[in-house]
């Protein structure tokens, strides 16, 4: 798609509940815009009683609709229209997701807006295809499980994929019965009203799918907590992941999924095939959505005896990339989310290079729309577990470089006391790849690749504090179903 003017693209900035649009809301929140710091927008925050009488309705509407009860053939064919309907929007869905976010416009029209359709359309064939089981019992008795939605399911979305993120929980959800309320982050709060608006023209019962904007201490914690909202589904932080359990807990105990931070390695040994490929795979991981990624590939883990020849192809590719506003085509390095976020990148790569570490790329803000917060892609070497840039998410593009001797060096090096999200190996040893792949603690391993294909049946997920269930997969879509057990006694 080509650049577009920012100016022309018309946001709505309510919430979307009950299959309209609505404005209430006394507080609002300004919506900078990250390419150029240019407040656009605002949107009304909903209150803990709002969101409260939001969720009573939602959860009023599900009984009402029946769509919990509904055929489950039903349920698929409204979605595959829902699917479709997307897939046909990406004229205004792509302007939309780039207006305000960190992807640029070719991105969002050839990758975000196709793949949220893919996704929505993918699990509208799993409606049908689980139902329970019938287990195995003695001659007199039928034992039998059998599957039934939550109810109200309460998902809270990342900024860093808007639309994605948002599928990645209303798919599954709508698609084993259950009905959404759907918080999306303040900071990129309209390309879901959007996707809203289109699953009620597709058929979803107006009231089954809400989008309900505010803040995460007011309207966030109100809408995990409240007794009628069943299962939580959250993409963010480890901090705010570990308070939402914590409410969850308190509240009546329900299940969440929880995808949560990284800080994944990418480990390269001498026999890797086609060096220039796994410098442009590694410069990708890091660099792609400006390493606003929560599987990011920010530790890169590479045989001594290559190191430097590998490091220095990276830098020439992360050289390559052009900070602009995410309505130009021709940006290839995103804005960073916020001036903040982006003081917060500064800062640790200050203190690293404090701690002993050398600036082999980056290390400095980058130039790009004016007013915009841009940092460039940069590679620290001579760090160690303690330098605060291996150890903490960073969330920019900021590569580490480690280097080893020996399989048990380098396994030692990609584990991580805190995260588990993902990680990347790269040798031509298949018997390496399967140690590499059996041994390290991370929810996925890629090999001689990194980062997900459109293959979605392959979950994703985090060990230790990178988060709790999976997105994606038939495990997504079986969390949004509670099982029963029957056991029937057929003696005459």
């Amino acid at each position: 798609m080509d650049s577009f003017d920012p100016g022309k693209v018309a946001v709505r900035s309510g919430h979307f509940i009950g299959g309209k649009h609505i404005e209430e809301g006394t507080q609002k929140l300004q919506v900078v815009r990250p390419s150029d710091g240019i407040a656009y927008a605002s949107i009304p925050v909903a209150s803990a009683e709002m969101t409260d009488r939001i969720i009573e309705n939602a959860w009023t509407a599900w009984r009402a609709s029946g769509w919990g009860q509904s055929a489950p053939r039903d349920r698929a064919s409204v979605l595959r229209r829902f699917a479709d309907l997307v897939a046909a929007d990406v004229e205004t869905l792509a302007p939309l997701e780039a207006l305000g976010s960190t992807r640029p416009i070719r991105e969002a029209a050839a990758w975000d807006v196709p793949f949220t359709a893919e996704g929505i359309r993918f699990y509208a064939e799993f409606a049908d295809k689980i139902g329970g089981d019938v287990a195995a019992t003695d001659h007199d008795h039928l034992g039998m499980t059998i599957a039934e939605p939550y109810g109200v399911v309460g998902a809270i979305a990342p900024w860093n994929f808007p639309l994605v993120m948002a599928s990645w929980k209303l798919a599954p959800a709508l698609a084993a019965g259950n009905a959404v309320v759907l918080k999306p982050s303040e900071a990129t709060p309209f390309s879901v009203l959007r996707l809203a608006e289109l699953a009620v023209e597709a058929g979803v019962p107006p009231g089954v799918f809400n989008v309900i904007q505010g803040d995460g201490h007011t309207t966030g914690d109100a809408l995990v907590r409240h007794p009628h909202i069943s299962k939580v589904t959250f993409t963010g932080s480890t901090r705010t992941g570990a308070a939402i359990m914590a409410a969850c807990a308190q509240s009546g105990t329900k299940p969440v999924t929880l995808e949560l931070g990284g800080k994944s390695p990418q480990v390269v040994f001498a026999d890797a095939p086609r060096l220039d490929d796994v410098a442009r795979r590694i410069a990708t991981g890091v660099a792609g959505n400006a390493g606003q990624v929560c599987v990011a590939g920010s530790r890169l883990l590479v045989e001594r005896s290559i190191a430097d020849d590998l490091a220095g192809r990276i830098a020439r590719i992360l050289g390559e990339r052009k900070a602009g506003a995410t309505w130009s085509r021709d940006t290839t390095l995103s804005p960073i989310i916020s001036a903040a976020q982006a003081a917060r990148i500064e800062s640790i790569v200050q203190r690293t290079v404090a701690g002993g570490a050398t600036v082999l790329c980056g290390g400095c803000r980058a130039e790009g729309e004016a007013g915009g917060a841009f940092y460039s892609p940069t590679i620290l070497c001579n760090v160690n577990e303690q330098s605060e840039a291996v150890r903490e998410e960073v969330f920019g593009p900021v590569l580490t470089l480690q280097t080893f001797d020996t399989e048990d060096e380098a396994l030692a090096l990609a584990q991580h006391a805190d995260y588990g999200l993902a990680a990347g190996v790269h040798t031509a040893d298949l018997g390496r790849a399967m140690r590499f792949v059996r041994a390290i603690e991370a929810g996925t391993v890629w090999v001689n690749r990194y980062g997900r294909t459109s293959d979605f049946m392959i979950p994703t997920g985090g060990y230790k504090r990178s988060g709790v269930g999976k997105d994606l997969g038939r495990q997504a879509y079986e969390a949004n179903l509670r099982f029963k057990s029957v056991l029937i006694d057929i003696r005459s």
